[in-house]
């Protein structure tokens, strides 16, 4: 799975063939779709591209950053959930202002406290930030808990992003489902 901020960029770029793949680093081509769903928080049904490796045959799902893989949320419905907790409100009251069932709010809320996820996502932001702008680090101000840490570093990184590419469209969320690997709320990937 590659995650994407702008599914048209990522079209255009696998019919010029200069998208590698990310196992062998050969170049992926257009292959098929991916199924249609309905995706809450999107107007739009989604339909994700696949690609196909002519090195070595492995296929992958291009996904935009707007979608977390296997959640039928949006990021930025599930983003909306963590920024409301970081700031102290409980699953019933985010679920209600969401309006989602408290059962799924309080499984976004389980699966995105674990303390090695969090520093993970907070080591990436920060880890891309540094490449991009490392003064932007000296800015960040640490927040209260684990939690607050990931997403101030998360919102730091998007800055830095938004600052040296203007013209990269896509919104705060798309970002940073690109910059977690659409892995908010899953484990960080081993190795």
């Amino acid at each position: 799975m590659i995650v994407v901020a702008d599914p048209q960029w990522a079209e255009a770029t696998l019919a010029a063939g200069e998208l590698p793949c990310p196992h062998c680093r050969g170049v992926l081509r257009a292959w098929a779709f991916g199924r249609t769903r309905r995706v809450r928080g999107l107007p739009d049904p989604v339909r994700p591209r696949r690609a196909l490796c002519a090195s070595c045959g492995r296929t992958q799902i291009l996904l935009p950053g707007d979608l977390l893989p296997r959640r039928a949320d949006a990021t930025r419905v599930v983003g909306a959930a963590l920024v409301a907790k970081a700031a102290g409100q409980g699953h019933r009251q985010i679920a209600a202002d969401l309006h989602r069932c408290e059962s799924t709010v309080r499984r976004w809320l389980r699966a995105a406290r674990r303390p090695a996820h969090l520093e993970w996502i907070r080591r990436r932001a920060n880890e891309r930030t540094a490449r991009i702008d490392p003064e932007t680090l000296n800015r960040i101000i640490p927040a209260s808990g684990p939690l607050g840490d990931a997403l101030t570093a998360l919102a730091a990184s998007v800055d830095a992003v938004r600052r040296r590419h203007p013209d990269i469209t896509a919104g705060t969320w798309a970002l940073i489902g690109v910059l977690t690997r659409g892995r908010l709320l899953l484990p960080a990937p081993s190795g």
